[in-house]
């Protein structure tokens, strides 16, 4: 059977060698299509390929998605996907696909009010820009909520953060797959993702405060971001709160040279952040939120200890009074202690 290549799903299996408009081979036949496969078949700009008969899972033949968080992650997830390789093959997307994709998810949200337990649910090992901007996008909508936002505008943030990344779909591959540390000729292709981002969105005819976060995301108020090294006065509102988010659901993400960080010590760093790189207030907010959260939580000290968080302090937020077994331990007054990790 024929498709376009932006209907192939993951798993479809080529049923011809594929070749582009100058005869160069691309992908031989029987190969497995991927993410990364149909990256390549856009890029090499073939439209139509020839696939193997598609067979019908039970989960597909089903009457909708499953009521889980999961599967509607996974849903918005595979739909990010979708306008990704939109702006990859037409330098821009169609709207209504997002609006579509993202309110439907941050309605059943709202009532979703453990926010610590959605980020542990969030969290995957196979992190790629489509995770993560879902990610950006949910936390900026709590973050937003936080900051006393209207329902609206809690939407235009969160699916700012959703679309933030969009640019990377300009930036070559062998730059985003990189396993290795990026030359400085490859470090600045990266960053012109944000402007990519600006000139796609505002391609697609949204409006231009998604665009500026998409440009504005890594500014810092400092004036030590990119690309435009403004200060504060000059970040839009949006901008940073996605930007808070951005960080920090960037830190929680294991990368090259970085491993992956408990959500306490990233918590930690971006609350060091505020103090002249971040929007003060919108961190607080974060840290005032989440770290409520924690109570009850089972977590792992500097120590290796499992524990359980029962009251936070409210003269140091990150040393909070732990039950390990029948032990209480006040983390204020044992300092050479501190919360690892949340464990789920």
């Amino acid at each position: 059977m024929k498709v376009h290549v932006t209907d192939l799903k993951h798993g479809d299996c080529l049923l011809t060698d594929t070749f582009n408009s100058v005869g160069l081979h691309v992908l031989p036949k029987r190969t497995v299509v991927q993410r990364e496969e149909i990256t390549i078949l856009i890029r090499h700009k073939i439209e139509y390929v020839d696939i193997e008969p598609r067979t019908i899972s039970h989960a597909e033949s089903g009457n909708g998605l499953s009521n889980s968080l999961n599967d509607n992650f996974d849903h918005t997830i595979q739909n990010y996907e979708s306008i990704f390789l939109e702006a990859l093959a037409q330098g821009s997307f169609t709207q209504s696909m997002v609006d579509d994709t993202l309110q439907p998810l941050l309605e059943t949200l709202d009532a979703q009010k453990d926010v610590v337990s959605l980020l542990l649910l969030l969290e995957r090992d196979d992190i790629d820009t489509y995770h993560h901007s879902l990610q950006v996008g949910l936390l900026s909508y709590y973050i937003a909520a936080w900051l006393g936002h209207s329902k609206e505008e809690r939407y235009e943030i969160s699916r700012a953060g959703y679309l933030h990344d969009i640019g990377k779909s300009q930036v070559p591959l062998s730059i985003l797959n990189k396993a290795g540390v990026l030359t400085p000729a490859e470090e600045e292709e990266l960053k012109r993702h944000t402007t990519y981002g600006y000139d796609i969105i505002r391609g697609s005819k949204m409006d231009e405060k998604t665009a500026l976060v998409a440009l504005q995301h890594h500014e810092f108020e400092d004036g030590t971001g990119y690309p435009n090294q403004i200060l504060k006065n000059e970040i839009h509102p949006y901008t940073e709160i996605v930007t808070v988010a951005n960080i920090y659901m960037g830190l929680t993400t294991s990368r090259l040279n970085q491993p992956k960080q408990g959500l306490v010590a990233v918590l930690r760093k971006v609350h060091e952040m505020g103090f002249g790189k971040l929007n003060g207030t919108v961190v607080q907010a974060l840290t005032g939120h989440l770290l409520p959260g924690f109570v009850g939580k089972n977590v792992q000290l500097s120590n290796g200890e499992i524990g359980t968080i029962v009251m936070n302090n409210p003269l140091d937020m990150f040393k909070p009074l732990v039950k390990v077994d029948n032990v209480f331990k006040d983390l204020s007054r044992e300092r050479s202690l501190s919360v690892e990790e949340i464990i789920l």
